[in-house]
């Protein structure tokens, strides 16, 4: 994934929320799946079960017996004429995501600080749009591509790589299993990854790569 450098890195980017699923990383945690609108792009947010929960109810248009948090906020900002005009994630550092909700009144604007996952929550409920930036993007997002690209892999070497990522339950030994694939290697587990749209292991294959670019820098 190669962008060329005259790419503004302040442009912002659409997203739309693709989905949920299960956390194959940390358990009790899901997986949000956020993809670029004019593209091929997908950014994968770990959210825990009750972010999890509630989002999952907005997408399904369900209408819980008593409202959520989420429904709360957003039936409020109707009761007083407050549009939530935008979320905009604007900084992902030490694997954290920062957003910030921008309001309007009519008169006034104000921007609040967000845990993203309550963001896209309410962003759903009051249909409003997500961005992010372009840097993010090329930092956090992974690509779906064609998957008849990637050729069928012969037989691997089994002596070190007997079990699969996902047969790993512990996270302290799936980390110490990816120190143990060289590059490419872990550019093909990255190319399996995307084209099985497996877009959480996509993510952390390409977050070493970079980490072993940057300390080789």
């Amino acid at each position: 994934m190669q962008y060329v450098n005259s790419v503004n890195l302040n442009t912002r980017v659409k997203l739309r929320v693709q989905g949920l699923t299960n956390s194959q990383i940390q358990s009790g945690a899901y997986a949000l799946i956020l993809a670029e609108e004019a593209g091929q792009r997908r950014i994968p947010i770990i959210v825990g079960t009750a972010e999890a929960q509630s989002i999952a109810i907005a997408l399904e248009h369900i209408t819980p017996p008593r409202p959520l948090t989420h429904d709360l906020f957003s039936a409020f900002f109707k009761s007083f004429s407050i549009r939530l005009q935008e979320v905009f994630i604007y900084k992902f550092e030490e694997g954290v995501f920062y957003s910030e909700l921008l309001f309007n009144d009519g008169i006034h604007q104000v921007k609040l600080d967000s845990r993203t996952s309550d963001a896209i929550a309410i962003a759903l409920r009051v249909q409003c749009n997500i961005y992010t930036t372009e840097a993010i993007m090329q930092e956090c997002s992974v690509m779906l591509e064609d998957t008849s690209l990637f050729d069928d892999r012969e037989d691997e070497d089994e002596s070190a790589y007997a079990l699969e990522p996902e047969e790993m339950k512990d996270e302290n030994q799936f980390r110490k299993w990816l120190t143990l694939l060289d590059d490419e290697e872990l550019k093909s587990k990255l190319e399996e990854a995307i084209a099985n749209e497996n877009y959480e292991y996509a993510k952390i294959y390409k977050d070493e790569l970079h980490r072993r670019e940057n300390k080789g820098e």
